[in-house]
């Protein structure tokens, strides 16, 4: 029966290990210059830095400019968030302000952060 857990607990691990290797595609679409724009990029900019370094591909979509994309997509609310990879594809709509539950539903984990003192 130890063997069994021993065997549970390092393919947890390995699952672990495995998500922060994942590589995530993702696309924001918003209209033009706006400030609500210019905070999405900004917020989604600092999350993919943060959570997601050297690990994330960002493409910035203006349906001003394209819009037959965001019509295929049927983005129906700027600014927009597309997860397309990894599946399961998620959209967010927001300028991203609330990252906790944009974590969730990235399936990250915030850091584990020892308290101070």
């Amino acid at each position: 029966m130890e063997k069994d857990a021993e065997d549970t607990t390092y393919r947890y691990e390995q699952a672990l290990r495995g998500t922060e290797k994942q590589r995530y595609v993702l696309r924001l679409y918003v209209t033009g210059f706006t400030p609500s724009s210019a905070r999405a990029i900004s917020n989604l900019k600092a999350l993919c830095e943060e959570h997601l370094k050297g690990r994330f591909e960002l493409e910035v979509v203006d349906i001003f400019q394209r819009p037959a994309l965001a019509k295929g997509e049927q983005i129906v609310a700027t600014p927009t968030l597309v997860k397309l990879l990894p599946v399961p594809m998620q959209r967010f709509i927001g300028d991203l302000s609330a990252v906790g539950g944009k974590l969730f539903g990235l399936d990250l984990r915030p850091r584990y952060r020892r308290p101070l003192g």
